[in-house]
């Protein structure tokens, strides 16, 4: 995959703890178009990070991320808010996207809590230029919410929160009230699309009309589960909290790797046979049929890779 080198163009602070980047080539010609909800992957001094694009889909000149700074991360917002600069150039993968709208959708329901709006924008975005039906719920702390005027210029169709009783409140009336043939799209923290699913389920709403966007690296430890190697034979464990890539390299095996988050493709492994959850955001579902990604992804029982 060729990667982009790109300038930091413009940087803005105005929301507290988030920092907006614009990222453009040398020489402003276009970048890749992408498809809405897509991300890219910008790369750091010791790993990489996938933000979500927040800016125009088509032929755009520029690409937009937001970052929550996290002190205790990775590294990567850290490295965004405390080091990046006017100026600076970034080492940034194209775009890709696991969390398109579904073009089929009678209504399109987007969820968010705090930086999870990221990918929302583009979804307003697709939305207003091509007449489709969306409803915003947005929740934040007071005071931090990101891209409230400019989601007040894409839709009327847009609700805000800082406080949870109120947000619940109306996310049950709301899942209550839609239409068969809504599809409903959530990003945020883990627990906050685990309460939402919770209460969408309750309510009825099948899983395949439920789209999840997670943040990077907020995975749920898994159950342990077996790896067989076709190239030897051998088997071992993957324990509960520990990635494949975790146990591969333990027991003496080289993985190329780089994001650790399931977005830059870097650690994928083939696949011979078994049941593999898939929890990245790259791969395609043809892909999906013969690989997965080792930093992520884990096995039902034994999984056989093709190493």
């Amino acid at each position: 995959m060729t990667r982009l080198t790109l300038h930091v163009v413009a940087i803005d602070d105005a929301v507290p703890g988030i920092r907006t980047l614009t990222l453009a080539r040398a020489d402003g010609a276009a970048l890749p178009s992408f498809t809405p909800g897509s991300h890219v992957v910008i790369e750091y001094a010791g790993g990489a990070n996938a933000y979500s694009l927040t800016g125009e889909s088509a032929t755009p000149s520029e690409y937009v991320v937001s970052v929550l700074e996290c002190p205790a991360g990775r590294g990567g917002s850290r490295w965004i808010h405390r080091e990046l600069s006017l100026g600076d150039t970034v080492v940034v993968h194209p775009p890709r996207s696991a969390f398109a709208p579904v073009l089929r959708a009678r209504r399109h329901l987007l969820i968010a809590a705090g930086i999870g709006i990221t990918p929302m924008v583009s979804h307003l975005r697709s939305a207003r230029r091509w007449g489709r039906d969306i409803l915003l719920l947005y929740i934040f702390r007071d005071g931090r919410g990101a891209y409230v005027d400019e989601i007040r210029t894409l839709t009327e169709n847009a609700s805000f929160f800082t406080a949870r009783a109120a947000f619940l409140a109306e996310l049950t009336a709301t899942l209550a009230a839609q239409p068969f043939g809504t599809h409903a799209y959530l990003c945020g923290p883990s627990q906050f699309i685990d309460d939402v699913v919770a209460v969408a389920t309750e309510l009825g709403w099948p899983r395949g009309r439920i789209h999840i966007e997670h943040f990077g690296g907020e995975l749920a430890p898994g159950d342990p589960f077996e790896v067989e190697l076709s190239s030897d034979g051998s088997i071992f464990a993957v324990e509960s909290g520990v990635s494949l890539l975790e146990s591969l390299t333990a027991n003496g095996y080289v993985i190329p790797n780089l994001c650790r988050q399931g977005v830059c493709g870097e650690c994928r492994v083939p696949v011979r046979g078994g049941v593999v959850l898939h929890r990245d955001l790259y791969l395609t579902d043809d892909e999906r049929r013969d690989s997965m990604m080792a930093c992520v992804s884990r096995g039902s029982g034994r999984v056989e890779l093709d190493l």
